[in-house]
């Protein structure tokens, strides 16, 4: 009886270490997105007591071309995230290349800190490797952090 309870104690203490998953969002076209491309995609997010990391999927982008994603806060230009034009977050930034078929894998961690007060989840083109953004965004996703 005594090992089935510190079993049961050990499972319970190992749970609470353990990644919690957030939903995964589904990210929309933005009007800016280049002529030619059709984004579709997710952002999911899985956190720790101190990190958040966030994996993005995207296909129906341009082949061979770097992308930059970031959260954002929320702006004053309109009541839609994704429209509202808000300050991004700098730390939350990752850089990615699509592959030959225009498919985009991105995963990178941030402070759960930095991104409490993030409202959306933006990928724009990059003019470069150093995630530079080319465009006002491409696809979008409101979050809740």
């Amino acid at each position: 009886m005594k090992n089935l309870m510190l079993l049961a104690l050990g499972t319970v203490a190992l749970a609470s270490c353990a990644p919690m998953m957030a939903p995964a969002y589904t990210l929309t076209p933005q009007s800016g997105a280049p002529a030619g491309i059709t984004p579709v995609g997710t952002v999911s997010a899985s956190k720790d007591a101190t990190t958040t990391t966030t994996t993005a999927k995207v296909s129906g982008l341009a082949a061979n071309t770097y992308y930059v994603a970031h959260y954002h806060k929320m702006g004053m230009a309109n009541t839609d995230p994704c429209r509202s034009a808000g300050p991004l977050i700098m730390s939350s930034m990752i850089v990615g290349q699509t592959d030959a078929g225009g498919t985009l894998t991105l995963t990178g961690s941030v402070a759960t800190a930095d991104i409490a007060s993030a409202t959306y989840f933006n990928i724009h083109t990059s003019k470069d490797s150093m995630g530079t953004p080319g465009d006002g965004g491409v696809t979008c996703t409101s979050v809740t952090p």
